[in-house]
């Protein structure tokens, strides 16, 4: 991925050299925590042995997903995740998405506060946007950079995006499917970006439930997914090889793509109102409502709006995202390659 991030303009090497060095000494920021982390937590995330519980994730969690974005939106090189993270806010709004004027907003496995900070910029009538991250390692990060203030590369400074400070941003360290230690009824939005995936069918749930005590009534859970109903998504899963490429990385993939209409399903008759509506040819956006203090609605009096397929059976968005095997990089095609091989010998073994 270093590589092909390089290809399209994002300068990897650098910026992961910058952040390692400019936050030094990173242990002096860890936060002092006595969560005792669950045994899903502690799996290898994203090629990283120690997960997300490791100073190398934390240092480039927010210039992968640049380099995500980018081959999202392939057209847009070093700005694919602004356009990325655009076709969300898009899709959210046409669903109902709203914060009142001085409302809380709660950002659920924020990581790093890249999408905080997205929120506060958003949303600049909010009163506070609390980011909750089970890694001290990711809120480590983010507060230093919230301190830092760097600019992007694009304007000549040595992080992958610009940062301004925000006094109203306040990210913390908290397990969101156990105890996020905040009052019931606290927040007008929790927000959830690419959490789902990560986690076991039983965390997402109690995710769910968390993010239902903590919501007032009126206030709205937004989740940004991917989508196995796509006809992307479900292409590429149906080809073993491919999809290993994937879930190498991702240890309850299947679990969530097995699992999307359960989860589905539980929102819906905890919250009673949900929407849900494509965003990219293989993600959707979902906005579930808190009606009032009622929970478990029975299935008849769920409203359940589903807008992801058009009249004709058509999924909503056409596919931009490069293939497994696209790349704008010869050493990035090189590189995939040969992790191909390797995957290939390991399914005949």
């Amino acid at each position: 991925m270093t590589n092909t991030a390089e290809a399209n303009g994002i300068p990897w090497r650098k910026a992961r050299e910058w952040i390692e060095q400019a936050g030094r000494p990173w242990n002096d920021v860890l936060s002092s925590s006595s969560i005792a982390y669950p045994d899903y937590y502690l799996k290898p995330f994203h090629a990283y042995d120690l997960g997300n519980l490791c100073w190398e994730a934390a240092f480039e969690q927010e210039i992968a997903s640049r380099a995500v974005g980018s081959r999202n939106y392939p057209q847009y090189k070093e700005k694919g995740e602004d356009a990325f993270r655009d076709a969300f806010d898009t899709a959210l709004s046409s669903l109902g998405a709203s914060v009142p004027s001085q409302g809380v907003i709660v950002d659920f496995g924020c990581g790093t506060g890249a999408s905080t900070r997205r929120l506060a910029s958003k949303w600049t009538d909010a009163k506070k946007i609390i980011g909750i991250d089970l890694s001290p390692y990711f809120v480590g990060v983010g507060r230093k950079l919230l301190e830092l203030k760097p600019n992007s590369f694009l304007e000549g400074g040595s992080w992958v995006t610009t940062i301004y400070s925000d006094s109203r941003i306040d990210l913390q360290v908290g397990d969101i499917a156990n105890n996020s230690q905040l009052p019931d009824e606290f927040a007008d939005v929790i927000n959830l970006q690419f959490v789902f995936h990560e986690l076991p069918l039983s965390a997402m749930k109690a995710v769910v439930d968390e993010a239902y005590r903590m919501l007032k009534p009126g206030g709205q859970m937004w989740v940004c997914e991917m989508d196995f109903d796509s006809p992307a998504y479900a292409k590429q899963r149906d080809n073993a090889l491919m999809f290993s490429l994937l879930r190498a990385t991702e240890p309850y993939l299947d679990e969530y793509a097995d699992g999307m209409v359960e989860i589905r399903q539980a929102i819906a008759q905890r919250f009673g109102i949900v929407k849900i509506k494509a965003a990219t040819g293989r993600h959707y956006a979902l906005v579930a409502t808190k009606i009032g203090r009622k929970s478990d609605y029975p299935a008849s009096e769920v409203i359940l709006d589903d807008q992801r397929f058009r009249a004709d059976g058509a999924y909503e968005f056409k596919d931009t995202h490069l293939q497994l095997w696209e790349t704008t990089g010869n050493q990035g095609e090189i590189l995939l390659k040969k992790r191909t091989i390797e995957l290939a010998i390991k399914i005949v073994e």
